[in-house]
């Protein structure tokens, strides 16, 4: 695992600054604290921060060149059937010096050109120069695990990083707050995988290449894999629950390839329960395994992994995290740079940090709920769906209508919140969804949030999810949308960050191509089933598994940030309406924000994860664009900075 920079100039080959270069890497040391490299040709700067996990000699280094110098690569990942590839490659007349899959990645440029990316399992994001062509390709897997942001400066430089902060290392680089990015990010937590909250910067999306050849105009970014769901496969339960089990081992086998050491993260939930099993079955020693458990009873699972730990004899490690250990809050909004608000990433970090005492690499389970449709809301969503189908248009705008009059009931027992589903079955499918896993609805949005968007609406990005998912049912649209937006925006990011953050490669067994493909064929009813979520992967594991792991109540990492804003941090919920960033840009109702910290503090609303929300954007404004930081001694300047921003 790595960071990776560089610079190209699309229209002419100006000089790059090798010292620019560096200083793009050197912002992403945390990712690669092995080692670092620099190599510059004119119109053209790659860099590289190393994490040795494969081949661990000199010989492996990055930037990578080939032995005529015609090809240079700098790559952030894991190719795991890399040995295959090579393989083929040899029987084409390729030769190799290096046991590295960043070789690899060279001669499979060079036999198949684009194509080779349909030819690699794993986790990955690179950028190649090729100097025949006198072209920079870039390339992200197909599930968005590794992440890439790019731009082009106002020089025409075309820059790229695997983090935010390393584009910000460029003096070139303007820091204006994109609006319709903080709309999205106060819609569903996160700013989505193809955004960011910088104008003019974005993320390579999860599956696409970008081919700049110099001379000609940068096009668009290409589409070179998607998830389908539009070709059920036909066959017994029996026969597909081999199947997908042979798909289960070969997939954490493959991910247990390392010249370092290897542990695995353990919940004691079905997925990482999953991981261990298999990786037991494969190891000749114990496998190291950690979990992060909490002071707060009904938000700790620790027993539950260590049930799994002693059923596969593992090496199994402990840590008790306070619950209301929020000290984190400032590393978090570092090691993320844009506003993220899943507050699972405190444990997910927590838990990263052990593993890293023992291991430099760590399986996780994260994915199959999105793959084998795990998530309460799939159950939901789909019940939904059915209740919608039975109701003729104008009724369902009935219904509709009359959840906008009901009353919002938070304190309630869940059998009488009836607010949201009424709303959900006068709404089409794709918007409903967005509702479902949004945070902060549009209403209470168009509240707080007060700068023109001119019609922007986060959850359109799920309206044409659904519009374009290739799939036949409701369920499998919803998927779709997951595996699109949801898991590479929120799932992956708050992994590779918070992993990341100390120095830890983490890898998704679950999220292998082959097995999301599988599942994507499958019948939806074999992956929903009555009340069961991962129904054929739960009976796939029936044999290996007990049955109080298998089918007890999901729970993850559970953050109470409702009752901080009730408690230690009511504070700072009230500080955030009191000359703060948000309100230096100019674009927040700050008596708004402030009624609603005062009703959630009294107890009349829950708006805790809108809070939280609005907490981690005040520190990413703070530290992206100097907002907030520092008071203005008087009115004028502040409005004056809000104009700048706003800009």
């Amino acid at each position: 695992m790595c960071g990776i920079a560089g610079i190209f100039h699309p229209d002419v080959p100006k000089p790059v600054d090798p010292a620019r270069i560096e200083a793009m890497t050197n912002a992403l040391v945390h990712r690669g604290p092995d080692g670092g490299g620099v190599w510059t040709a004119p119109g053209v700067g790659f860099g590289h921060r190393r994490l040795a996990i494969i081949d661990l000699s000199e010989a492996a280094a990055q930037p990578m060149l080939t032995a005529d110098r015609r090809l240079v690569v700098t790559y952030n990942g894991e190719i795991y059937n890399f040995r295959e590839v090579r393989a083929e490659l040899e029987a084409k007349g390729h030769h190799f010096e290096t046991q590295s899959d960043t070789e690899v990645i060279l001669a499979a440029w060079r036999q198949w050109g684009p194509d080779c990316l349909a030819r690699f399992n794993g986790m990955f994001a690179f950028a190649l120069y090729d100097a025949d062509q006198d072209a920079l390709f870039l390339a992200r897997d197909r599930l968005g695990v590794k992440p890439l942001y790019v731009c082009q400066l106002s020089d025409g430089a075309v820059i790229f990083a695997s983090e935010l902060k390393g584009l910000m290392a460029h003096p070139l680089l303007r820091r204006s707050p994109d609006p319709t990015a903080i709309e999205d990010y106060l819609a569903f937590g996160y700013v989505p995988d193809d955004a960011c909250i910088i104008a003019g910067v974005r993320k390579l999306p999860a599956g696409h290449f970008l081919h700049i050849r110099r001379g000609r105009e940068i096009a668009n970014p290409v589409r070179w894999w998607d998830p389908d769901f539009s070709s059920p496969v036909r066959g017994s339960a029996r026969k597909l629950e081999a199947e997908l089990v042979d798909r289960l081992r070969a997939a954490v086998t493959s991910r247990m390839i390392a010249d370092v050491p290897l542990g695995a993260f353990l919940s004691g939930g079905v997925d990482s329960s999953a991981v261990v099993a298999f990786m037991a079955e494969t190891s000749r020693t114990p496998v190291e395994t950690c979990s992060i458990g909490f002071d707060v009873a009904a938000l700790d699972e620790t027993s539950y992994a260590e049930e799994i730990a002693r059923l596969f004899a593992t090496n199994h490690r402990v840590r008790e995290a306070a619950a209301n250990d929020f000290a984190l809050i400032d590393t978090l909004a570092d090691a993320f740079d844009e506003p993220f608000a899943d507050a699972s990433a405190m444990g997910t970090y927590q838990v990263s940090a052990l593993a890293r005492e023992k291991v430099t690499v760590a399986l996780s389970g994260d994915g199959a709920d999105e793959a084998f449709a795990g998530y309460r809301r799939h159950r939901l969503f789909r019940n939904e769906e059915r209740a919608r189908a039975l109701l003729p248009g104008p009724l369902a705008r009935g219904v509709g209508a009359l959840g906008d009059l009901y009353p919002k009931a938070d304190w309630a027992p869940r059998m009488l919140r009836a607010k949201t589903t009424l709303q959900a079955l006068g709404q089409g499918s794709g918007l409903a969804y967005a509702n479902a896993v949004g945070v902060t609805p549009l209403a209470l949005r168009r509240r707080l949030f007060t700068a023109p968007l001119h019609g922007y609406r986060a959850e359109a990005r799920y309206e044409r999810a659904f519009a374009e998912a290739p799939a036949n049912d409701g369920l499998s649209r919803a998927q779709y949308a997951d595996l699109k937006i949801w898991l590479p925006g929120d799932i992956l990011t708050k992994v590779d960050r918070t992993s990341m953050a100390v120095s830890l490669e983490a890898r998704e067994p679950l999220l292998d191509h082959r097995l999301v493909e599988f599942a994507a064929g499958l019948p939806a009813r074999m992956r929903l089933r009555g009340g069961t979520g991962k129904w054929l992967m739960k009976r796939a594991l029936a044999s290996r598994l007990p049955h109080d792991i298998l089918h007890r109540r999901k729970m993850g990492f559970v953050t109470p940030i409702s009752d901080w804003f009730r408690g230690p941090l009511a504070g700072e919920a009230a500080a955030i309406a009191d000359g703060s960033a948000l309100a230096q840009t100019g674009w927040f109702d700050m008596t708004a924000i402030a009624t609603l910290a005062q009703d959630h503090r009294a107890g009349l609303s829950d708006h805790g994860r809108t809070l939280w929300q609005l907490l981690m954007l005040e520190k990413s404004l703070q530290r992206l664009f100097g907002l907030g930081a520092i008071k203005a001694p008087d009115k004028a300047p502040r409005q004056r900075k809000a104009r700048r921003a706003a800009r």
